[in-house]
């Protein structure tokens, strides 16, 4: 039957489109995983190499959010790690719906990016504290983090669940100066943009923020006018959407 056989096609088309979407989540995260291991796991703590004087691999631990951010010592650690579980769980089930939905590619894209990149900060958080032999850790003498010295060994971890660090490596020192005397509160002082030390996926957060700030107006109107054809077509044919 030509409705059968043009639901069966609508079926196979949404699947190929599912099925690349996880696809492209997963190799971000595991392309995340792979650089985060192979520095955690052969470098020290410090510049790792310069392909150029403003692209440095710089290997350093971060306790905390995005770009080095950091609250409440080890309960805060905790806590951050804990919302960004159950973050990541709410996106995978949005990003289900919006698949399903049919919302516009860039926009999927732009949740696929965000979602990758908390899940690979996420697995840092939850496992590297138990796999590596040495890592950033509270210290709760002088009331800050303090970093380590040689390489991490696979073995016997460095902190309990939920409070293994962050690997970032990427830094981008692109500007360099000193902002001028006549300036208040800053002037004299040196400055540097970009000075946060990132990884891919603090990368992929900040791109799919980016992309949906820049874009989500027009998207918001593809939605809109897809879930109006959608309900238009289900008014003039309410049996459409079930199965033969």
């Amino acid at each position: 039957m030509p409705h059968l056989e043009s639901m069966q096609n609508l079926t196979n088309s949404k699947v190929l489109k599912s099925f690349w979407v996880w696809l492209v989540l997963l190799s971000l995260l595991a392309s995340d995983q792979i650089i985060k291991l192979y520095i955690k796991s052969h470098y020290p703590l410090g510049e790792v190499g310069r392909l150029s004087n403003w692209c440095i691999i710089h290997f350093t631990e971060n306790p905390g959010m995005a770009f080095g951010f950091t609250f409440g010592a080890e309960y805060g650690k905790i806590a951050l790690t804990l919302f960004r579980v159950a973050a990541s769980v709410w996106g995978i089930v949005y990003l289900r719906s919006i698949v399903k939905k049919k919302y516009p590619g860039g926009y999927i894209v732009s949740v696929v990016c965000i979602l990758a990149g908390a899940m690979g900060n996420i697995f840092d958080s939850l496992f590297y504290g138990i796999w590596f032999d040495r890592g950033t850790v509270w210290n709760s003498d002088f009331n800050t983090y303090m970093g380590y010295e040689g390489t991490a060994q696979w073995g016997q971890g460095y902190a309990p669940w939920l409070q293994g660090c962050v690997v970032d490596m990427f830094y981008f020192p692109l500007i360099e100066g000193t902002f001028p005397a006549w300036l208040p509160y800053w002037g004299g002082e040196s400055f540097e943009f970009f000075r946060p030390v990132f990884n891919l996926a603090d990368a992929c957060i900040t791109s799919g923020v980016i992309w949906l700030l820049l874009f989500n107006k027009r998207y918001q109107k593809i939605i809109a006018s897809t879930r109006a054809a959608d309900s238009s077509e289900s008014s003039v044919n309410p049996l459409s959407d079930q199965p033969e």
